[in-house]
């Protein structure tokens, strides 16, 4: 049972990376969210391509949270701009950061995963694309003020 249980957990971490990377894409190529998703859905989850393996992602979890980013990525925004400093607004932020507050922000008033879980995960994504950088503690303190302001009964 356990290991059903760390098998589902790391495929709902894997589509919390695929989000990230899918919204940034949006952005950068101006695409859908429908084209994109089915880019991904179709190209990642569970692909393999010069022997490199993509590995699968849980579908509901990356479709929860591309919909809900795109629908409510007014509220999402901001809720990132309050979180972030007078003289950083989200334009300035960089796309790969906008993207991972985005997908964190789905998630965060999607009140299904507990904000703790929602901040630690995102911010092992934000380790992943910045290894040696400041970003994750950044990412961090952004995503512990929008989870004060989405779920403040959580706190």
């Amino acid at each position: 049972m356990a290991d059903k249980q760390t098998q589902k957990r790391r495929m709902r971490s894997t589509a919390r990376m695929y989000a990230v990377q899918a919204l940034f894409q949006m952005e950068a190529a101006q695409q859908s969210v429908d084209q994109v998703m089915r880019e991904f859905e179709t190209h990642r989850f569970g692909a393999v391509y010069d022997e490199v393996e993509w590995e699968e992602g849980d579908l509901d979890t990356f479709r929860g949270l591309m919909e809900r980013a795109v629908d409510e990525q007014a509220r999402i925004d901001q809720m990132t701009h309050r979180a972030l400093v007078a003289k950083w607004p989200i334009a300035r932020i960089d796309p790969t950061l906008r993207a991972l507050f985005r997908a964190a922000g789905a998630e965060m008033i999607s009140n299904a995963t507990p904000p703790k879980v929602v901040i630690v995960e995102f911010v092992e994504i934000a380790k992943a694309f910045y290894p040696e950088g400041r970003e994750p503690r950044f990412v961090n303190a952004v995503l512990d003020h929008m989870a004060r302001e989405a779920r403040p009964e959580a706190f």
